[in-house]
């Protein structure tokens, strides 16, 4: 069977599911990539950046059947272990950055603040009009 886009000797229903699988990794990718340059958000940003990271895994599995060299597979591996870690990293600098400008709440009383304690939030002011 020759293939529209892998032209191999891998025929019948895995060749035909390996040629629907990159169309949509290739379709998912561009998605992805203008995600990542669009944003708008840093968060938008690393989820667009993970998920072309986890493309890229599935194209080196599915190349891996194709071609049958098992090389590919441990870089899917290798690049599996790597994103998985970059993602961990920019989560928390994005945690750290968004606590730097965000008062956090502790049991979601507003009037109970994690830094300045009881009296401190939108809560503890005096209601207007009352004397």
């Amino acid at each position: 069977m020759m293939g529209i886009i892998i032209d191999t000797e891998v025929g019948g229903v895995l060749g035909a599911a390996l040629e629907l699988t990159v169309l949509c990794v290739a379709f998912a990718l561009a998605a992805a990539v203008y995600r990542l340059l669009r944003g708008p958000t840093l968060a938008d940003r690393v989820v667009a950046l993970d998920m072309i990271s986890v493309l890229l895994v599935v194209f080196l599995v599915a190349f891996r059947m194709v071609s049958g060299v098992d090389a590919y597979m441990f870089v899917a591996i290798g690049l599996a272990l790597i994103a998985f870690l970059a993602t961990v990293a920019f989560a928390g600098y994005i945690d750290r950055a968004r606590g730097d400008q965000v008062q956090t709440t502790m049991n979601g009383d507003p009037g109970h603040t994690a830094e300045g304690g009881a009296g401190h939030g939108p809560a503890a002011r005096e209601p207007e009009g009352e004397e």
